[in-house]
């Protein structure tokens, strides 16, 4: 085990679509996905697909949807330990105008304790603070022995303050921000306060604020994609995430600046494809999306 994401699983069905249809009618879609779902499970299968296959710890059932997942798992290697619900959850996506509307479908009722598993060899933890017991219980361990830890901060959960105080980096979005009534650079203080070595705050398309390994807040701008261009923003952030991670797991000892600016191509990337799978980039398209975006900014100057 290289490293560990702990998450909930989604089956992730995006389409796109002029008009919802309410009462009793029909429309017909212009074009749809269906992938893998969920906060640190898209960041697994990103850092999978980057190169590095993390083992991953996360909701399943024994219906149709959750076998089609072990399927998609399967193709990326992804060794899976699975905490059992009754059945698979479920998100429809409706992309617009580099927004997103999702009617998710959740079952996180779980029928059974986490698995307890041999840590030996895991070099890194990411966690979505869904499966908040196996969360605090792996941030916990992992702090003990030396682990790297990390946290995508999408919401405050039942245990976020505790959690925080075993995370490495915690990387947050405006949402939390908003719940807890902080302002980016406020939650930047907050999370510094709980002992992360690195913080920052996602703010979509306009880049991120965050500290670096000295404690210095800084931003960091998003990589200008034209607007024509951005189909699916949904998924961004994760892939942010298992961006960084992955930067991270392969070059431990780069500065915090260089992981997340690699993180920043790769969710550059993501947004011009329409669903999760066909989003997840190579290192190859990380490096294409940032020179092709550098050779842009230089023609307008």
């Amino acid at each position: 085990m290289q490293a560990l994401f702990i998450g909930h699983t989604y089956i992730d069905i995006t389409f796109v679509c002029d008009h919802i249809p309410t009462g009793d009618e029909k429309t017909l879609a212009d074009d749809y996905a269906v992938s893998f779902g969920g906060n640190a499970v898209t960041a697994a299968f990103c850092c999978a697909k980057l190169g590095i296959v993390p083992d991953l710890l996360t909701t399943l059932g024994d219906d149709w949807l959750s076998r089609m997942f072990r399927d998609m798992a399967s193709r990326y290697s992804i060794p899976l330990h699975s905490r059992k619900v009754r059945e698979a959850s479920l998100s429809f996506i409706m992309p617009n105008d580099g927004k997103r509307a999702i009617v998710r479908c959740r079952d996180d009722d779980h029928l059974h304790p986490f698995p307890v598993l041999n840590l030996n060899g895991c070099r890194a933890l990411h966690l979505d603070g869904h499966q908040p017991d196996a969360a605090l219980h792996y941030a916990r361990a992992c702090r003990e022995a030396g682990i790297f830890t990390s946290l995508d901060g999408g919401g405050v959960r039942e245990n976020t303050e505790e959690l925080l105080h075993f995370i490495d980096a915690a990387v947050v979005s405006e949402r939390m921000c908003e719940q807890m009534k902080l302002t980016p650079y406020e939650m930047l203080d907050y999370l510094k306060q709980r002992g992360c070595k690195i913080g920052a705050v996602t703010l979509g398309e306009r880049g991120v604020v965050w500290y670096d390994e000295k404690g210095l807040a800084q931003e960091m701008p998003a990589l200008a994609i034209p607007s024509e261009r951005v189909i699916d923003t949904n998924g961004a952030g994760d892939i942010f995430h298992g961006a960084y991670m992955y930067s991270w797991l392969s070059k431990p000892y780069a500065i915090w600046a260089d992981h997340f600016r690699f993180a920043r191509a790769a969710s550059a990337y993501s947004v011009q494809h329409l669903g999760i799978e066909d989003s997840l980039p190579i290192v190859q398209d990380v490096e294409y999306t940032t020179r092709m975006v550098r050779e842009a900014v230089q023609k307008a100057g």
